[in-house]
């Protein structure tokens, strides 16, 4: 092989090495959140519990909303980062939906105990105005 075209192809398997690792972390499916936990845990800084959270976190305060939920209810449509007050049976409790990549999960995964929500689905949608125009 001559000189020139092993320099060349030196050059063209560098090219390409480099390229390919510049790459390989991009992940826009929904299963890009759970690479991230995974990150996130392996991370030297310890990531808060709520950046753990894959279904958000409870919260003291005032509601964007409030829902109520009873014994016919099938499943509820919220917004990521969107903060909802739920009434299932006089019993409240609310939410902040900071979830990434968690299109829907039983709302038994957040409901505290004593809450009666069988059956119930939680359907997050992208919060447009995060999504830029």
């Amino acid at each position: 092989m001559s000189k020139p075209l092993s320099h060349l192809s030196l050059i063209a398997a560098l090219t390409l090495a480099t390229a390919g690792t510049a790459l390989a972390h991009e992940d826009y499916s929904e299963a890009g959140a759970l690479h991230w936990l995974q990150h996130a845990q392996q991370s030297g800084s310890q990531p808060s519990a709520r950046q753990l959270a894959p279904f958000g976190h409870a919260v003291d305060g005032a509601a964007e909303r409030v829902i109520t939920l009873d014994d016919n209810s099938q499943y509820v449509n919220v917004t990521r980062l969107e903060t909802v007050e739920f009434d299932i049976g006089g019993k409240r409790f609310a939410w902040k939906f900071d979830t990434f990549g968690t299109p829907s999960f039983p709302l038994a995964k957040i409901a505290p105990r004593g809450v009666k929500v069988d059956g119930i689905q939680v359907y997050v949608s992208e919060n447009m105005d995060l999504m830029g125009s």
